[in-house]
């Protein structure tokens, strides 16, 4: 199975990023009833909460990521991913393997 990248949004929004390290651990949670998008992916950080959202726009997902909308059916009600690269206003994580369907 292809490995599966993400853009973490909204970071500014809250805590920002400069806090973030590679290999650090996010939990991604959908949210179907989300009132914004019915696609929407939150990502929380152990010890912090909601650090932002699976990026779901051509103008937020970055480089080959996927989007929340491309990821969404892939993945379980939660799943897991690993920081890889901080960049400004966005956070690049690869997705656990033994999370994708």
């Amino acid at each position: 199975m292809a490995k599966a990248y993400i853009t973490v949004t909204g970071v500014g929004f809250r805590y920002g990023n400069e806090f973030m390290k590679k290999g650090m651990k996010v939990k991604l949670i959908k949210e179907p009833d989300n009132k914004y998008d019915n696609e929407a992916i939150r990502v929380d950080m152990k010890g912090i909460g909601t650090i932002g959202y699976v990026a779901n726009s051509v103008k937020t997902v970055l480089g080959d990521c996927m989007s929340a909308g491309r990821l969404y059916d892939r993945i379980g009600k939660k799943a897991t991913a690993t920081v890889k690269f901080a960049v400004p206003g966005a956070v690049i994580c690869k997705v656990s393997k033994r999370d994708l369907k």
